[in-house]
């Protein structure tokens, strides 16, 4: 038996969102600094960066988690590698290369508990099942799902699409029952949800952060001409077609965080990059 001090019972650790066996916490405050950046620290928990993790409640069930994303382990707990042979781990390899996720993800089976790694990236736990037949994910998104969802690679409708809408050839799939833990650039609540029946979507840029698989995903132009689109300024766009869900984010990543790790340019830098 386990006992877990300043964990579960931490204030600085609010459980924020939970579904099925996942369970994101969020750090309030970062109080591991020094003089020299307890300035920086308290303006980015200001500004809501703060770190986060994925808890896995494993109760005789099994997870499937993105590469190198575990931090601890407790219990009665086993880890698999996820592939069952050469030719199963070369296919993983394949669609890892094309989807930008990691070529195997270890599955952990028993009864304990899995915590992940810190991210500064916003988690968000999705049912899998209330997106139809699929959800395809933007590239980098996954982070864990339970074991039994399916996994395959939806391809773009047709080249133009890949080479113009920004999404690549080809993006992860979800499928079955069960739930998804997904790293994003944006909270839940600043992202738009559309609800397709049977309508079309259009986008003006790479602001998708999943779709629904039953969507037909094509680029085209915002008119019918050439010259209108010239003149309207704005191009090409990004359709969505048929019947099904897609996530936006209203705006591209926060101003100053780029990757998932956390911010990468100082406010200094900031500063000289907006008066210069």
């Amino acid at each position: 038996m386990i006992q877990y001090n300043n964990i579960f019972n931490n204030p600085n650790m609010k459980c924020i969102s939970q579904g099925g066996q996942f369970y994101v916490y969020e750090h309030q405050e970062d109080r591991s600094v020094s003089p020299g950046s307890a300035t920086y620290a308290y303006f980015m928990k200001e500004m809501n960066v703060k770190k986060r993790q994925a808890l896995i409640a494993l109760n005789g069930t099994s997870a499937k988690v993105q590469a190198g994303a575990m931090q601890w382990i407790s219990g009665n707990v086993e880890m698999s590698s996820g592939v069952t042979g050469v030719g199963n781990f070369l296919g993983k390899m394949v669609k890892g290369a094309v989807t930008g996720e990691s070529a195997a993800k270890p599955v952990y089976t028993g009864q304990g508990y899995v915590m992940l790694e810190p991210t500064y990236n916003f988690l968000l736990i999705e049912n899998v099942a209330e997106w139809g037949q699929g959800m395809v994910l933007d590239d980098g998104l996954f982070l864990a799902c339970d074991a039994h969802l399916q996994e395959s690679i939806s391809k773009r409708s047709n080249v133009s699409s890949a080479l113009m809408g920004g999404e690549g050839f080809f993006n992860l799939c979800l499928s079955g029952e069960g739930y998804a833990v997904l790293e994003s650039p944006v909270p839940r609540e600043e992202l738009f949800e559309f609800v397709l029946n049977n309508d079309v979507l259009k986008i003006d840029g790479n602001m998708a952060i999943a779709w629904s698989s039953s969507l037909q995903f094509t680029v085209e132009k915002s008119t019918k001409s050439l010259l209108g689109s010239a003149v309207s300024k704005e191009g090409l766009v990004n359709v969505y077609r048929g019947t099904g869900k897609v996530l936006m984010a209203p705006t591209m990543s926060g101003t100053m965080r780029y990757d998932h790790n956390g911010p990468e340019q100082t406010i200094a830098n900031a500063s000289s990059t907006i008066f210069h």
